[in-house]
């Protein structure tokens, strides 16, 4: 049993962007991991002064926790797509060791294709809670009491990434297949 990437998908993710549309999403992606690493570590720090004032100064401090949360839940929305990009996400590979090439890699574009209609639906609600906690000006109802477009605005462009991502995907798929016949 292989407990790593099919080789079908290691191929796809090792083979550098094509088009001018993953070579753009590439440059994005780069950046939003760079971006996305210094918010978990900005997290870290946050968590840990916390702890320290809380603990050796007995001061509150409403904040970080809401903090925290925001940067690490725009790390994980934001980077979603260079993770997708090179196929890192979560699989379950039981039947992919057993299946022929061909019949593997329509799999592959069946399961991206589902993926890229759910993220884009999940995209496109993001972005109407983004309008609608712009609009209306909703804020958090901790004490620290940030603006919520805030989070949402994060959810949604990593949303939208993932999407392109996989939509790139499925259209690089079809086309290898396309060629295979």
């Amino acid at each position: 049993m292989a407990h790593g990437l099919v080789e079908v998908e290691t191929e796809q993710a090792a083979a550098s962007p094509r088009g001018a549309a993953e070579r753009i999403l590439a440059l994005v992606n780069n950046v939003v991991v760079k971006a996305s690493s210094a918010a978990l570590v900005a997290a870290g720090f946050v968590l840990t002064y916390s702890v320290i004032v809380r603990y050796f100064l007995k001061i509150s401090t409403d904040w970080q926790d809401e903090m925290s949360v925001f940067l690490i839940v725009g790390a994980v929305f934001m980077s979603a797509a260079a993770i997708q990009a090179g196929r890192g996400h979560v699989a379950i590979e039981a039947i992919t060791a057993v299946l022929p090439p061909r019949v593997n890699m329509i799999r592959q574009i069946v399961v991206d294709a589902a993926s890229f209609v759910f993220c884009a639906y999940f995209a496109w609600k993001s972005w109407l809670l983004l309008l609608e906690a712009w609009v209306e000006g909703f804020h958090s109802g901790s004490t620290w009491g940030p603006p919520l477009w805030i989070p949402y605005s994060l959810m949604t462009a990593g949303m939208l990434l993932l999407s392109l991502q996989i939509l790139l995907q499925v259209v690089h798929g079809l086309r290898d297949r396309s060629r295979m016949r």
